[in-house]
């Protein structure tokens, strides 16, 4: 008679895959609670103690870690010295393993969890018997999903098992122990090494994407982990429209970050993203005023963006945003009446924060350890979370000139510090008025992003832009960036200082009369 055990946690369909194993003849051999699961749902089905002859113990601790078991499914079928080994020691072999393991991430993501309430989350017996059959495959059918219990006894009644689906079974489950030890190592180490000498990283995939940056490549789309509580874009909800594609989740990203600095203001901030860096990005005392200022910014590129929003949009925001093209929106939540026009638009990605929280903007996704992934070809980069500038705030800074900064300066510098927080390396900004009105991202020099600001303000009307200030993501190398400035009619700089030529910087500020001020913070994003 052919033997299963079954050991689950996640009893999901258990009952009617023991149900279509014994009407197949199969023995059931199973443990505690899947055990009395089974027997509730009126399955025959005999103890792990009764098989082993001898009792759990340690409160359940232990029960399936003897050799009786795990003989029975390391034994190979085609190697007789194995089979031999099995008669002389009376056990009989084990053909199918279905386990799935202790909720340990579900655990650690609920508040207040104890360390103690962890390490009794830490399965071992589970481990062990998938292990050992996917070691086996080629003659144990392992099971970790109940997914694939419907297939499994379709191919089992049939009598044609095929290797190539044994071995995607087996592939399954190493990954999926292999994950599941990572959770754990990444819970205990944390507050000790913070770059560890080896990491692992457990990915779900969420959807397969219809290609990549580009249409000759191809793409997937993963989360970190599979527990509930995810941050980041594989978090948001979609409402309405098409499916993500790569360069939505990219922008979405981006649309995250630049507006994480604004999360905890209590008036509405919006930015709009291409090519996931802001082309607008603004706050106002509404929602709908947000956005026609974070518009303003640069309408033209905004056409085909994604938009992202720190408040709930209402109806009149979605009536000026319907008359846009736009990839997606993204925002904590939408009214009625503001549904009812955006679902008017058919392709339009609307998507919501699982939370509306300022946390959530905060921490977008980011691994264990506050520590943040970037893939290289054949290798990876790890660095420790930043976290955003708050447009309140202005601890550190220096005035270095001549001149200080007037009251609405500062005002206007603490918000286009914030604002160049998601623009990408060179990064210059202009603002007037808490509002983004010339943004050069991505330049090779700094004094090119400086002139790329200027014609994009001058371009969108901003003019003459007298008055503005300006933030710098890095250091002014030379003094050809401070002229720019002054030529686009700027009057007070925000920057992080540290070059060697600030001196020289300087004294062209003063030389412009303008006013400017060193954070001593870099915030480069290459």
């Amino acid at each position: 008679m052919p033997r299963a055990v079954l050991s689950v946690y996640d009893k999901t369909g258990i009952a009617e895959f023991a149900r279509g194993l014994v009407d197949l003849g199969y023995e059931i051999l199973s443990t505690g609670g899947t055990a009395r699961a089974l027997r509730e749902a009126d399955v025959d089905v005999r103890g792990v103690g009764d098989a082993t002859d001898f009792p759990e113990i340690l409160g359940g601790r232990v029960k399936t870690l003897h050799p009786v078991i795990a003989g029975g499914i390391l034994a190979r079928r085609d190697v007789d010295s194995d089979m031999k080994e099995l008669k002389k020691q009376k056990i009989e072999p084990i053909d199918v393993v279905a386990v799935n393991l202790y909720p340990f991430e579900e655990t650690i993501a609920g508040p207040d969890v104890t360390l103690a309430d962890a390490l009794e989350q830490i399965d071992i017996g589970g481990p062990t018997m998938l292990r050992e059959a996917a070691k086996n495959h080629p003659h144990v059918i392992v099971l970790c999903d109940p997914a694939d219990y419907e297939e499994a006894l379709a191919k089992l009644g049939s009598g044609v098992v095929d290797p190539e689906w044994r071995r995607a079974l087996a592939v399954k489950v190493f990954r999926h122990t292999s994950g599941y030890d990572s959770a754990i190592s990444h819970y205990l180490a944390a507050g000790s090494d913070e770059f560890p000498s080896e990491f692992s990283l457990r990915l779900q995939k969420i959807q397969d994407l219809r290609y990549g940056e580009n249409p000759d490549q191809r793409a997937a789309f993963y989360r970190i982990g599979d527990t509930p509580g995810h941050r980041g874009v594989a978090a948001l909800e979609q409402h309405h429209g098409k499916e993500l594609s790569y360069n939505n989740i990219l922008d979405l990203d981006g649309a995250l970050m630049s507006l994480s600095p604004f999360a905890r203001s209590q008036r509405p901030a919006c930015a709009i993203i291409k090519h996931t860096t802001p082309c607008g990005l603004a706050v106002g005392d509404t929602v709908v005023e947000a956005y026609k200022r974070a518009l303003s910014t640069d309408p033209t590129s905004a056409f085909g963006s994604v938009i992202a929003i720190t408040h709930q949009v209402d109806a009149e925001t979605a009536e000026s945003l319907a008359e846009l093209f736009v990839e997606c929106v993204v925002a904590p939540s939408y009214d009625d009446g503001a549904m009812e026009v955006l679902t008017g638009k058919k392709n339009l990605r609307i998507l919501s924060f699982p939370e509306a929280s300022a946390g959530y903007l905060v921490d977008r996704g980011h691994l264990a350890g506050a520590l943040e992934l970037r893939g290289v070809p054949g290798g990876a980069l790890l660095q420790s979370r930043s976290d955003p500038p708050w447009p309140g705030e202005d601890e550190g800074w220096r005035t270095v000139t001549k001149r200080k900064p007037t009251d609405d300066e500062m005002r206007d510098l603490r918000f286009a510090w914030a604002a160049i927080w998601g623009v990408k390396s060179n990064a210059i900004l202009l603002a007037r008025d808490e509002m983004a009105i010339g943004i050069g991202a991505g330049q090779m020099s700094r004094v090119d992003a400086s002139k790329l600001a200027a014609m994009k303000a001058e371009e969108a009307g901003h003019k003459p832009a007298k008055g503005c200030v300006m933030s710098s993501d890095a250091f002014f190398p030379f003094r050809d960036g401070i002229d720019a400035a002054a030529a686009a009619g700027v009057r007070a700089i925000v920057q992080p200082g540290g070059s060697i030529r600030d001196e020289e910087v300087i004294a062209a500020a003063d030389e412009h009369d303008m006013a400017m001020v060193l954070t001593g913070r870099r915030l480069f994003r290459h």
